[in-house]
Formats: C-alpha cells, structure tokens, sequence
C-alpha cells in the first residue's frame, strides 16, 4: 500500500482494518533505510500510528501539522509524497532527516532543535485568524522537549490567546537519553488517571449520539467535565493553563486516535491531547535500547548490531579524560542536556551519580547551572553540542563570562556536521563567542591535546573556557600534540614531523640544487607556505600539506590551539619565514579568528605576504559526509592544496618580476 500513497488523500481511501497492515510496511521501509543510510529510528517508529490518524483526519497542508524537532517525521514524509525519495534520506542531495520547506508544502517549518513547536504553531495560527482562515494547526511535541522552557512561553501564551491551537504531547519516556526530572514525573502521574478518562470518553461517545441537543447542553457538558477533573486531579497543568486536556490515549491505537482527533476540531479553545506510545515499537533491539537507536549510524538490521570502527573519535577521548579526572578531584562535576551519550558523559555518569547533572533539553538553564555549581566552589564540565550551545548564548555572557565563573564548555559537533543538515551545523560558535570578555577558546587536534587542553582548562586558569572538538575519529599523534600547553599560543609543526619522508625527500633536492635544507634559510620566493589551521581541521591541512611537498613546496602547520586569548607575537614570529599563508578554520568566514589574523599579518609584515582565508562561506550548509561538505564549503584538503599552490604560484610570478626590474 505505502508506495501507492502519494498524499494523505490517498491514505484516506484505506479500509480501517488495513491501517495496521500499512503500519507495518512504514515500519519496515523506515529500518530498511536507515539501516543502510543511518538516522533517527526509535522516535519514528513510535509515532507511526500517531502520523497515520493524523493524516487521515486533519486536511494536510490546508491543515498545518507542526512537529517538533521534526526528527520524528520519517512516517509524515512516507506519506506525504516522498516514498521514491526516501532511500536519500540524510545523504548529499537527498531529502532532509527533518521537516523542510523547500521539501514539501505539507512542512511548514525547517525544523531541528527541540521545544519550538508550539511557538510557531500559534504564531502561525494568529496569523491565520487574523487574515480570516479558519484551518487546523496542530503542535506535536515530545515529552522530552517540554523539558525546555521555550514549551512553557509558549504554552503559557497560547493559553492567553485562547484559540484552538491543538497540542499533541508524545509521551514515550524518552527525550535522546532517558528523561529526567519533574515533568517526566509528572506526565507519568498523569497517565495512571485512567479512570476519569474513560468516563470522559464514554460521557463524550453519549452526547456525541443524541441529535440537536449538544450545543444546548454545551455548558452543562463542560461544568459536568470540569468537575469530574476535580474528583480525580488534584490539578492539571495544562488545565491550569487554558488548556482542555484529554487522554492519555494509546499512541498506537489508530481508531481511539482518529475518533478523539475528529471530536477535538469541534472545540473552539486550545487542547492538549497527550499520546503515549513507545519508543522503537516494532524493532526489538530498538525497544530494549532506545538511546542508542535514537541517532544511530548504519547496522545489521538482523540483529541491530551497530557498525563499529577501531579508532577512537574525539567523544571517546574526551569521556576518558573527564572520567580519569574526576577520579582524583572530586570537584570536577559533569553537565548536559539530555545527551549524556552523544557527548561521551554516559560513562561518567555511572561512575559519579552525585557530580553528573542531566537537565533534560535545556541548554539555557545548563550553563547557568554550571555558573552557580562554579559559584559553589565545584568545576563544573558542561558538554553540549555546538549547534545547540547556540542557544545559550545569553547566559554565556550574563553569568558565566561577566561573573568570571569557573565554567569549561565542551562543545562536541564543532565544525562540519555529517547528515543531519543545516540544522545541526557547528560552525557559528567561532564567530558567536571569540568577542565575549573573559571567555577562553580552545581547539584541540587529537586525543592527546584534547587531554592536556582539557586539563589546562581546569588547572591552568580560573577563567570560563570552552573547548570545541569534532564528530570523527581522532587523528594519528605526532610529538607536538603531547606539548604542555602554553596559554595563548598555538602549535608550530614543521614537515618533518608530519611527513619525514617527503621532508628529507625536499631536503634533498632542494641541497642537490644549492637552496640549503632549514626552514629558516630563505628559499626562492614564494616556495614556503604556512597552514594555519583550527584544531579539527587539522587531519584535511595535513593531507593538503604533505601534497605540496610532493611538488617541492616547503611547508609547515600552525594549529590554533587557542582561538583567545592569543599570543600574537608567538604567531608573528612562528610565520615570518613564510612568504605564502592559508588559514583554514571550520567555522563562519564572517566573523572568523583567521580574517582578524589574515590582517594582523598584513598590518605587521613590512615585507608583503601573500595570504587566503578558507572558512564556511555566507550560507547553510545541508546533508552529506564530512568530505562533501567540506568540499562544498571550498576547505576540503584539495580545495586547501590547490589554494596553497595558488598563492605560491602567485609569489613566485611576483619574485621573478621584481628580479626582471
């Protein structure tokens, strides 16, 4: 049935007692490709029966289905026309993991952090109503999402508006790690009241059935309903709110979903409808394992095993080190916002119960937590990816960095992000915190330095630091990653460290030809090329780097180990022997550290210098692996060669001209 539906009209044509068959076929298309392509399996696979009555009963996209975050929408997009495309789904040119505009009218929001949902469903609502459409715009948003406030504003607000926004609360215990917290509780409390619900329901079926009476009655009905809540609620939030309230439903019961939806458009003030379902229904090892087939990369859909690979990624690195420090410093706390996992805080968590700190999807409170945890005399580690640390830009600056508090921030995810697309880039953090006062910026190159930096951090200064790391495997140690880390200053790695063969091969030639073998001897114009690099850029420089020496170009790197503060005199001297500089950062060229370096160099080198500044253009960048999306920011390592070359080409030019004058 499923690639016969090329629109929710078509879904609307099939017999009641085939959905449940159609619910399966979802179910097995959706394993089969993110097997192959890897992404979000556990929360679609619980919303398919949710998605399915949706569609069957509001009148998408006249009706505006809004869902948060949008990593559930796997189910929305099989059917709403995007069946052939769906095996491209989180691939370059392929369909988004996560609703998008340009995709298809029936998503009405680019959608990728959590807790917006409701937010823009009333805005589009009021905007609705005051241009005189009467149409549905219904919210879907998980239970772990209401953890962020931005849920409360607006739930608060659409309660004042009193308009027929309708909110469906996916309750299935689970945010990306397990929930936590009060309102886990208290959705939870709420689903053992079943008794009021099924007089509810049975109180709605008999008036629904008597003719002509029930706009008459309307008020009774509602008095009768009221005070039914109060013999089984002490209270009810949403209730509290403006809301009317009903369920909890079963998720995956298509019928009872379909009936209370239909009964719920005739209401004319705001709704709650709370849902509960289950993460990875009908695939047993993401069942039993939700948080890791929450994001999952590709696996044996047999037996769910995973694809592991031998080296070990930044996360890795960075959960070893926080936990060997936390054993000899019990100050040393840990924060997230339910991504224990993601960041590599999984482990620490097991180990210290008491210093780690899961604050559900709340990354504005997280920073400020970890001030006052600061303020209480522990140093508090608070690892959040760099795409979501964007929204607690505010409370960086208010009370971590002003109040000078003892805060590191580990931002995991910097720089180019594989598959999940715009939405999860992590390439403003660079531009959005190199100008707050009092902020350390560090990049690190390789477990080891992740290691040290991560140390210094806590040691070496009593100032707010954040770290920013990438999601790939750690490249292969050199010597210079070892160094003790000096503050300000970066890492000068000359070519016979990086590449000894291809050096000593240089060397050679160049001494067969009389040119001398030191990197401080002066060379023909325009044959020395200094890499400047951020940390996660190093492995794409290096190969870059070691491509030039092959054409017989002298080179060295020099990787940002400090974005700021920043020794400046150490650089200048470190690059004065080069006559060529690339700097290469994975973040926004618009307010980039290597633009402000790129002048320094041209206000101090009395001599000229020829320079280029490789960094991530003025766009959004979409799905693809880690080498399309570099290649397409023009900061690959043969986009970063062929630069190099170009400016030592250009050098070389220049010197032979002043020679002819």
């Amino acid at each position: 049935m499923l690639q016969n539906i090329h629109s929710p009209q078509d879904l609307k044509t099939i017999p009641e007692k085939k959905l449940s068959s159609l619910a399966e076929e979802i179910r097995t298309k959706i394993i089969e490709v993110v097997g192959k392509n890897g992404g979000h399996l556990a929360s679609n696979l619980g919303v398919v029966e949710l998605t399915i009555a949706l569609h069957r009963v509001f009148d998408s996209p006249r009706d505006a289905i809004v869902w948060d975050v949008s990593h559930q929408g796997y189910p929305h997009k099989l059917l709403t026309g995007r069946y052939e495309q769906f095996p491209t789904i989180r691939t370059k040119g392929g369909i988004s993991g996560f609703t998008r505009i340009q995709e298809s009218p029936h998503d009405y929001f680019d959608a990728g952090h959590a807790s917006s949902s409701i937010s823009s469903a009333l805005g589009l609502l009021a905007a609705w109503k005051i241009t005189g459409r009467n149409d549905k715009v219904v919210a879907v948003i998980g239970d772990g999402a209401l953890t962020g406030g931005m849920a409360y504003e607006a739930l608060s607000h659409a309660g004042q508006l009193a308009q027929n926004l309708i909110v469906i609360v996916n309750d299935n215990k689970m945010s990306i790690s397990r929930n936590t917290g009060s309102i886990s509780r208290y959705l939870s409390s709420l689903t053992t009241t079943a008794s009021y619900h099924n007089i509810r329901h049975k109180i709605d079926r008999l008036i629904d059935d008597i003719p002509y009476v029930n706009r008459h009655i309307g008020k009774f009905v509602y008095r009768l309903k009221r005070g039914l809540k109060g013999l089984f609620f002490s209270n009810n939030f949403f209730v509290d709110l403006g809301f009317e309230y009903v369920g909890p439903l079963d998720g995956h019961n298509i019928k009872v979903l379909e009936d209370t939806f239909r009964r719920v458009q005739r209401i004319p003030r705001p709704v709650v409808i709370h849902v509960v379902t289950k993460k990875g229904r009908g695939y047993s090892p993401a069942e039993n394992d939700p948080a890791t087939f929450h994001g999952v990369g590709p696996f044996n859909i047999s037996d769910g095993v995973v694809e592991k690979y031998d080296t070990l990624s930044f996360t890795e690195a960075f959960s070893r080190k926080i936990v060997e420090m936390a054993k000899k410093d019990s100050r040393i706390a840990a924060v997230t916002a339910a991504m224990s996992k993601g960041t590599g805080l999984d482990s620490f968590s097991r180990h210290f119960k008491n210093r780690f700190f899961d604050v559900g999807i709340a990354e504005e409170h997280a920073v400020t937590f970890a001030g006052g945890l600061a303020a209480g005399g522990m140093i508090p580690v608070t690892a959040i990816y760099s795409t979501f640390m964007q929204r607690s830009v505010d409370q960086i600056i208010e009370d971590v960095a002003m109040q000078k508090r003892h805060v590191v921030l580990a931002l995991d995810r910097a720089g180019a992000v594989p598959s999940d697309g715009e939405t999860h880039q992590g390439i403003f953090d660079i531009a959005l915190f190199r100008t707050v006062p009092n902020l350390v910026i560090m990049t690190v190159s390789s477990a080891a330095d992740l290691g040290l930096c991560l140390e210094w951090a806590v040691y070496g200064t009593n100032m707010p630091v954040s770290i920013r790391w990438p999601k790939m495997s750690c490249p292969s140690e050199i010597p210079s990653f070892s160094k003790p880390v000096e503050e300000g200053r970066g890492l000068f790695v000359e070519s016979d460290e990086f590449a000894p063969a291809l050096s000593a091969r240089l060397s050679e030639e160049m001494e067969s030809k009389g040119l001398g073998t030191s990197a401080s001897q002066d060379a023909p114009s325009g044959d020395k090329v200094l890499f400047v690099c951020t940390g996660s850029m190093y492995s794409e420089t290096l190969t870059a780097a070691r491509s030039l020496l092959l054409k017989g170009v002298e080179c060295a790197i020099f990787i940002l180990r400090f974005i700021k503060p920043f020794d400046e005199q150490f650089f200048l001297q470190s690059a004065t022997p080069f006559n060529s500089i690339v700097f290469v950062e994975d973040g926004m060229k618009a307010g980039s550290f290597s633009c402000y370096l790129e002048g320094l160099v041209h206000r101090t080198r009395e001599n000229g210098c020829k320079t280029k500044v490789l960094a991530f253009p003025d766009s959004f960048f979409g799905c693809g692996t880690r080498d399309q999306l570099l290649d397409e920011a023009g900061i690959s390592s043969a986009k970063i060669a062929d630069a190099a070359f170009s400016l030592v080409q250009k050098a070389s030019i220049q010197h032979n001209d002043s020679i002819g004058t």
